[in-house]
């Protein structure tokens, strides 16, 4: 999860974006694994079966399940490491996430489980709450062996660590001279995690790296800021760089091996200004800088440090919305960002999948940043209030919609979510003056539930309207 150290500020965003106006069956070689993260209300047993449920209803096929190490070690609060054969699963309290899995395999679901901090105290190099720093690789490779004797037939993909180049999950990010430090300790990590995958007997796993989040900084001074510069996140393509032993310019700088990897994770979040936002800092990546990351990895791949046309994977995504006072846009922007940033996503070739992060919005936590020194970072990327209430993101996610101007009309681009084959949709358009909607046109998807449509009708809003071969009525909220 996503704690964002640094607030940036606000810009103008124009809201509406251009898209190919192709009829639905030329979408074909556009496609995108969607996953959903919901795994604080999975893994309460009194909340799981109507989770559960909600998905279904949404369309959802898969999902990203976090894995903490110190949920499930023996005793993960002693300093000293117990007398047991780590690598025995037999000997883990795997608790709820077996229950989420086995839910998952029964409805036919695929899990991607990201192992992560926290981590057993006696697995860390200080030994002291949060249990985040320095995690010892062998103790790791030793636990990733139990997860993958337990979880290897179950899951379809693995990835190691959460947002390592951020200080909530992993210590110390930087060195006392200035340079990052986690990368490296990550490095280290991810070849432990894939070596005890191995020894699990999973020959070829999917493994991916990275998991980072999308801010942070290239570089800090200690001199000015003294420990307070310690506590900094390192930005996504900066870690990226050091953890593959790269230097600015993308070359070798040592002897590093070729990291085995299926992909690169990255939670390519963006601010309040909307899906277009352009950070300055050019090792930033949020959903509207893609590019910096595939230009990253193609260097880095021309260095022989990583697989090449390595695919990525935006393991966790969502849109801030109001209470959030830092982050937060009305409920209603919030559902035409969600659905811009996904097709920003899916009309990139490099994307392999895409994840909402949130069913339901945590309680409201403090500022960016407060999660390093003990506080809490709420999130509010939910598709309910924290109170269950739905927001019109909630109508939206099933057959998220978006609306450009193009060629004197405009194109529109949608998805049916809950589709399991090509099937039809209706969309509706609001004329400016009117206070009700008309039918624009019934059309159908692709195989795949996308379609896209340009249209002269110069509508002030769109919707669209789908009902289930059950039965079930599906109706997006009003699209500028």
């Amino acid at each position: 999860m996503l704690k964002l150290t640094k607030l940036l500020p606000t810009t103008l965003l124009t809201l509406l974006i251009g898209c190919l106006s192709l009829p639905a069956g030329a979408l074909a070689n556009h496609s995108q694994a969607t996953y959903f993260e919901a795994t604080p209300l999975l893994l309460n047993g009194s909340t799981r079966a109507s989770t559960i449920a909600q998905l279904q209803h949404l369309g959802v096929r898969a999902l990203r399940v976090e894995l903490s190490w110190h949920d499930v070690a023996p005793s993960p609060d002693s300093a000293t490491k117990p007398a047991f054969e780590a690598t025995n699963p037999g000997l883990y309290a795997w608790g709820a996430y077996d229950a989420i899995v086995q839910e998952a395999a029964r409805l036919h679901w695929k899990v991607l489980l990201t192992v992560t901090s926290p981590v057993p105290s006696w697995a860390t190099s200080n030994k002291k709450a949060p249990y985040i720093t320095r995690p010892d690789p062998k103790d790791f490779q030793e636990f990733m062996t139990a997860v993958g004797r337990h979880y290897g037939t179950t899951v379809s993909a693995f990835s190691i660590w959460n947002e390592p180049n951020h200080p909530a999950f992993l210590m110390p990010q930087w060195n006392s001279n200035g340079k990052p430090a986690s990368p490296r300790v990550y490095r280290g990590l991810f070849q432990a995690g894939y070596a005890g995958l191995q020894a699990a007997g999973v020959s070829s796993p999917t493994v991916l790296f990275g998991e980072t989040a999308p801010t942070g900084y290239s570089k800090v001074n200690v001199h000015r800021e003294h420990s307070r510069a310690l506590l900094h996140d390192v930005a996504p393509l900066a870690f990226l760089r050091e953890a593959l032993c790269l230097n600015s310019r993308y070359r070798k700088s040592g002897s590093c091996s070729l990291l085995p990897m299926s992909g690169y994770a990255h939670h390519a979040y963006t601010i309040a200004a909307g899906p277009h936002y352009v950070d300055p800092n050019r090792d930033d990546v949020a959903i509207g800088t893609l590019s910096r990351l595939s230009n990253a990895l193609n260097k880095a791949a021309a260095a022989h440090a990583i697989p090449a046309r390595l695919p990525i994977w935006l393991t966790e995504f969502g849109v801030q919305s109001k209470p959030n006072r830092f982050l937060g846009v009305s409920v209603a922007q919030q559902a035409e960002f969600d659905a811009i940033s996904e097709q920003i996503a899916w009309s990139n070739p490099r994307v392999a999948a895409f994840s909402q992060y949130l069913l339901r919005d945590d309680p409201v936590g403090g500022a960016p940043g407060s999660s390093v020194h003990g506080g809490t970072v709420g999130f509010q990327t939910g598709l309910e209030y924290v109170t269950g209430k739905a927001k019109p993101l909630y109508a939206g996610w099933p057959v998220p919609l978006t609306a450009s101007k193009r060629h004197g009309g405009f194109s529109l681009w949608g998805l049916v979510r809950p589709a399991t084959g090509a099937t039809t949709v209706t969309v509706l358009v609001r004329l400016k003056g009117s206070h009700s909607y008309r039918t624009l046109k019934t059309l159908t998807t692709n195989s795949l539930g996308y379609w896209t449509l340009h249209t002269s009708v110069r509508g002030r809003f769109f919707r669209v309207r789908w009902t289930s071969p059950e039965g079930v009525r599906y109706e997006g909220p009003p699209i500028r």
